[in-house]
């Protein structure tokens, strides 16, 4: 009897040590973040390191970031992704869409990382993914409260480059402006920069000259709504919520929650599960969303836009459903049926009715 009672205490004390043991020689996951500007930008890079902060916080993961870094030098990007790959880091997280060359270049180079690839539509190596999310739906339910609060029915957009995600947002805005206001004009002018206030300013400035009366933007920072806040009209900001730099003219924000698809890929990385796709989540996911309405936004307003949100989380509605016109009458969504994902992320034209021109030419 002692003997038995001693045997199974000695597996039990080998079963503990082989559990410490584990967790002593499990291997720390090593996560970068590779950010196109400022982490304090309010925009774009800070809603990005809000994710990161969030996943920061699981056990056995270590994060770090490098900010800043030119997405259209390639000369600046690829050392910074080759310094990181050699440094030991797991997983990489390459948060910007110019990214992408130097990523496809440089994954078949280290196939013990994971690159993440932000932006791109299809993964170029084994150890290679990319992910973004369907702001398109956010984008329709922001343009939604700026055609129910517009007067003079002129909505100014101030977009950054004619890629195929800004037309996308561009033309969903516009669609959702169009649902609760048909007589409103959209008018899109660009920057040909991700993240210039100055430059911001300039064009917001020009758009309140045209009579527009509410400003929405495709860029990093808060610049627009400081222009409005200024000049006595409306704002939408994109990326984080805005408000605090213009709570008098802010009335919603599409964001975004990085942390959600983040933290999804660090657990498949963890557990072995992790495999080179595709992901592009949208409201349903909770990857995008809206920001709260501001106080001057009526209740009626409010309460259409949100029943409109369930819609396009339950699929009883999606935001590209034919018929749908080109700027030169060409039809390319036929009546009743839904633009395929593939036609999504070509999209490169325009919608009648849209003012300004696809291919950055205002």
């Amino acid at each position: 009897m002692i003997k038995k009672t001693t045997l199974i205490l000695l597996m039990f004390l080998f079963a503990l040590f082989d559990l410490f043991q584990t967790g002593a020689n499990a291997k720390e996951l090593k996560v970068g973040f590779i950010y196109l500007s400022s982490a304090k930008d309010a925009g774009w890079s800070y809603s990005h390191d809000l994710g990161r902060q969030r996943v920061s916080k699981i056990p056995g993961v270590t994060t770090n970031f490098v900010e800043s870094i030119n997405d259209r030098e390639s000369t600046y990007i690829e050392p910074v992704i080759r310094h990181m790959a050699q440094s030991n880091y797991d997983l990489i997280f390459a948060t910007s869409y110019g990214y992408s060359d130097a990523v496809l270049k440089l994954a078949p180079q280290f196939p013990n990382v994971i690159f993440m690839h932000c932006g791109g539509n299809s993964p170029g190596a084994s150890n290679m993914g990319t992910y973004y999310g369907r702001m398109y739906e956010a984008r329709y339910l922001t343009g939604m409260v700026a055609g129910g609060m517009t007067r003079s029915n002129i909505i100014g957009y101030v977009a950054a480059y004619p890629i195929q995600e800004v037309v996308r947002g561009i033309n969903a805005f516009a669609l959702g402006v169009w649902e609760v206001n048909p007589d409103a004009r959209i008018l899109v002018r660009w920057t040909k920069d991700w993240n210039n206030p100055l430059k911001e300013k300039q064009v917001a400035s020009e758009l309140i000259e045209l009579n527009a009366d509410v400003l929405t933007q495709h860029q990093d920072s808060p610049a627009i709504q400081i222009v409005a806040e200024k000049r006595g009209v409306y704002s939408i900001g994109h990326n984080h919520d805005m408000s605090s730099f213009a709570p008098k003219a802010h009335l919603t924000a599409s964001i975004w929650n990085w942390g959600k698809v983040y933290a999804n890929v660090i657990q498949a990385v963890s557990d072995g599960s992790w495999k080179s796709e595709n992901i592009w989540w949208g409201l349903e996911k909770g990857l995008v969303d809206i920001a709260s309405f501001g106080p001057m936004v009526p209740e009626k307003l409010r309460e259409k836009v949100l029943r409109k949100k369930k819609d396009i989380i339950s699929n009883k509605f999606s935001v590209f459903t034919g018929p749908l016109l080109d700027q030169e009458g060409n039809v390319k969504v036929v009546a009743g049926k839904q633009a395929t994902d593939e036609e999504l992320l070509m999209m490169d034209w325009f919608l009648k009715g849209v003012v300004g021109k696809a291919d950055s030419k205002n």
